[in-house]
């Protein structure tokens, strides 16, 4: 028996804003497709697509990922719920925003080649369909308020880096310049970066040191009360 059959019927969809760290070009980007039917046909949109029968939220969100870049183990969080009545020319259509950070090493590129997918870079995005811009600023606002409390950015890096690299990688999310003392300083007071016998030489002759992120450390530390601060200057 459907006790709601009398119930108006909307669809809902999940899209999502895919944050990728280009370590080469130091830019945050952002993973967008060609839309391939109308409405808003061959015009640039985040990737996207409906829930279905059997699954949640989260799941549609993981198999729209997984069938884009091809990786199984994302970071991924729920954004933002859009359902203005107008925001679809289609139909009523609800969207729940989702927002991934990927290292774009590792992505599957035949398969965001398939999508017709390419990677842009945040300061520069072209005009995106219905209210995917606001979805982009609420997620990067969401993004920047994330890093200073939790590691969350160390999803974008290789699995080794170096102090200058992480430095990068947070004034090209913050979108402005940090101060070099006071950010390794706070880093690594945190005991959560673990030293590498191995140096980077490709862009000093000296070199730097290698670091990687202790996942079990941080976990260690929490549980005693450990509170993540990366907000610098």
């Amino acid at each position: 028996m459907n006790l709601y059959s009398r119930k108006s019927r909307y669809l809902v969809a999940v899209d999502c804003i895919i944050f990728g760290y280009d370590i080469l070009e130091k830019e945050v980007k952002l993973l967008l497709i060609k839309r391939n039917f109308e409405p808003a046909k061959g015009e640039w949109s985040l990737a996207g697509g409906f829930v279905q029968d059997k699954e949640s939220l989260d799941e549609a969100a993981f198999r729209i990922l997984r069938n884009l870049t091809g990786l199984e183990i994302i970071f991924m969080k729920q954004s933002y719920s859009y359902g203005d009545t107008n925001r679809d020319p289609g139909a009523r259509v609800i969207s729940i925003a989702y927002f991934a950070l990927i290292p774009i090493m590792d992505i599957n590129q035949e398969l965001t080649i398939q999508n017709g997918a390419h990677w842009t870079s945040i300061t520069q995005l072209p005009d995106l369909i219905f209210d995917h811009s606001a979805m982009v600023r609420k997620a990067l606002s969401d993004l920047q308020m994330q890093i200073k409390i939790k590691p969350v950015g160390f999803n974008l890096l290789p699995d080794k880096f170096t102090l200058v690299q992480l430095q990068e990688l947070y004034e090209a999310i913050y979108q402005r310049k940090v101060d070099k003392r006071n950010f390794r300083k706070k880093i690594l007071s945190m005991a959560i970066l673990e030293k590498l016998d191995e140096k980077e030489k490709e862009t000093s002759k000296k070199g730097a040191y290698y670091y990687r992120f202790n996942k079990k450390q941080y976990e260690k530390l929490t549980q005693k009360g450990f509170y993540f601060n990366l907000d610098v200057n």
